[in-house]
């Protein structure tokens, strides 16, 4: 079918920008021409070394939108030149977990962008029952933010939040600000944000946070004063760091819950005070990605504009300085996410 521009992660921290083979599609596949692609903290750790290290070399993305350039044989509910976003996670479709909406514990999973080629690239191909429509005059700044948006949808369900929950988020990057706004839309309150950055703090009051801590001694005194003593109803930790983990336990009520969504590197670990965990009825619950529903809902909210979005469009690099987009990364907190303009 031709060649392509991809970025390829060659080795921990080094682009190497190649004209490669455009995708094959098969019968019940869609080859998307990529609009923007979002870079993620997954990318970040892939791009560091820490995750998927053993999959380079490695088209990275998975923060996608785009639009429909040839559709598999047996695809009959899409058309070409449609705009649309995709969910990520590649399941058998048949097993217990896919059944469950479970993907990611499917024994053959895989995931665009992290178990096989991604989205820095020109196109990129998708089963075509995860290629999802995107509503007409929706903005492809706004398409590439489903994804992540997803990812805190999910995080939501499986942490059953309700009306009048309290609940802390460990960090207020991108993730943690997303995960306040999903809290808020959820009825939560109080809602407490703890980052070390002072400029994220105040972005996370700004999209619905009651109270934001970047002096890690207060934070449990101000937890406490907001919830009449007791502790949160819910701590969600959105770094991926085991001493923030552990911190989550501490700042749980009695019958709380800690929902464990930042991806630490492998083999770490946190210590649980069982007999506090079993007298106290505490629960925790691991979560990371949007998958099925998730990606419809994360689609709805935001076309229908339920989420902030200025502080996560105004920062965008061409592909072919894809290299330069990922070393300014920490030298741009302001951006809570950068976009790889592509189409």
């Amino acid at each position: 079918m031709g060649k392509m521009l991809a970025a390829v992660l060659v080795e921990p921290r080094k682009f190497d920008l190649q004209q490669v083979e455009i995708p094959a599609v098969g019968r019940d596949e869609v080859l998307i021409r990529v609009t923007r692609t979002g870079i993620c903290g997954t990318d970040v750790h892939i791009f560091n070394g820490h995750y998927a290290a053993d999959r380079l070399p490695l088209v990275p993305g998975h923060e996608f939108c785009g639009t429909v350039a040839v559709l598999g044989q047996d695809v009959r509910h899409l058309t070409e030149g449609q705009a649309v976003v995709a969910d990520i996670n590649i399941g058998c479709g048949t097993c217990y977990w896919c059944r469950r909406n479970e993907i990611l514990n499917c024994p053959s999973m895989t995931q665009v962008g992290i178990g096989r080629d991604g989205a820095f690239a020109e196109y990129v191909v998708v089963p075509a029952r995860l290629v999802i429509p995107v509503p007409g005059g929706m903005p492809p700044e706004l398409q590439a933010l489903v994804e992540p948006v997803a990812c805190v949808v999910r995080a939501a369900r499986k942490a059953r939040v309700g009306f009048g929950q309290s609940a802390v988020v460990l960090g207020a990057g991108p993730i943690g600000n997303l995960h306040v706004q999903m809290l808020r839309l959820c009825g939560v309150a109080p809602i407490i944000v703890a980052d070390l950055s002072a400029d994220r703090c105040r972005m996370a009051l700004e999209v619905g946070a009651d109270s934001a801590i970047s002096d890690p001694a207060r934070l449990k005194a101000e937890v406490l004063a907001r919830t009449q003593g007791r502790g949160a109803d819910l701590v969600i930790e959105s770094v991926g760091s085991p001493r923030l983990y552990a911190l989550a336990f501490d700042l749980i009520r009695k019958g709380g819950h800690v929902a464990f969504f930042g991806i630490t590197g492998p083999g770490e670990t946190v210590p649980v005070d069982i007999l506090r965990t079993v007298l106290e009825e505490n629960s925790l619950k691991g979560s990371v990605a949007g998958m099925g529903e998730d990606m419809h809902d994360a689609l709805t909210l935001l076309a229908h504009g339920r989420f902030q979005t200025k502080d996560f469009t105004g920062a965008s690099f061409r592909l072919e300085d894809i290299q330069t987009a990922f070393d300014t990364l920490a030298d741009r907190p302001a951006d809570l996410k950068t976009q790889v303009v592509i189409g």
